[in-house]
């Protein structure tokens, strides 16, 4: 058999991926704890195992899940089946062994807001299209107390980049479902080995350690944690 040149080999293996293969952010986070870490994932149709039998999903938030390769469990209260069309029914039980139960369960938010449809409706997270390459998806667990609003999540907020042994100034936010945000005190922002609180006014000062890339995070009891936003230490 005829070998390829060295330098042949090297171009075809540097081939990008091609560039209609489109992907969305995902993030899982469980009862205590992240499950899937942010990061790219294709936004494509796929299946996913209901029972004893496979359904058709089209680029939804529930496709963006099932790519995450975490163990699902799904029940339909409709008649899903080849068509993507009749997936809107469908409805998460269980995300790595985490069950939903009574008022608790999962769900999902596109970008802010938590979505208005079925996670596999072909209507789209909010009934005005389907799900568009970039997104940000978040699936998390719902802990519903004393309402019927989920727990707020944070987003984390900071300059891009820092000098080493510098101070960087960081706020956080908690959105309620609707996407509506508030400062939020005491929470706990990381940046590699370097943390910090935040006041009243939901801001704080971190220390930034060594040179290098880090991701910058908040927490907050009964809050879901905020997505990782990358900063550069110089």
């Amino acid at each position: 058999m005829r070998r390829l040149p060295l330098a042949v080999v090297l171009l075809v293996l540097a081939v990008p991926a091609p560039a209609g293969a489109a992907s969305v952010q995902l993030m899982v986070v469980g009862k205590t704890r992240v499950l899937r870490e942010a990061g790219p994932v294709r936004l494509k149709a796929r299946s996913v195992r209901v029972g004893g039998r496979r359904c058709a999903v089209g680029r939804t938030p529930l496709s963006a899940l099932a790519g995450s390769r975490l163990s699902l469990r799904l029940r339909d209260y409709g008649a899903c089946g080849r068509s993507a069309r009749d997936a809107g029914s469908l409805y998460v039980r269980a995300v790595a062994g985490e069950r939903a139960r009574g008022a608790t369960g999962w769900v999902y938010k596109v970008g802010r807001r938590a979505g208005t449809t079925g996670a596999a409706d072909p209507s789209g997270p909010f009934g005005r299209g389907r799900l568009k390459r970039g997104a940000r998806v978040l699936w998390f667990w719902c802990a519903q107390t004393g309402g019927e609003a989920c727990q707020r999540t944070l987003e984390v907020s900071s300059a891009g980049s820092v000098g080493a042994g510098g101070t960087l100034a960081v706020t956080v936010r908690g959105y309620d479902d609707n996407g509506n945000g508030v400062p939020v005190a005491g929470a706990t922002v990381r940046l590699g080995s370097a943390t910090a609180v935040t006041d009243g006014t939901g801001a704080a000062q971190v220390v930034a350690p060594g040179a290098g890339a880090y991701r910058l995070t908040a927490e907050h009891a009964g809050m879901v944690r905020s997505w990782p936003r990358k900063v550069t230490v110089a």
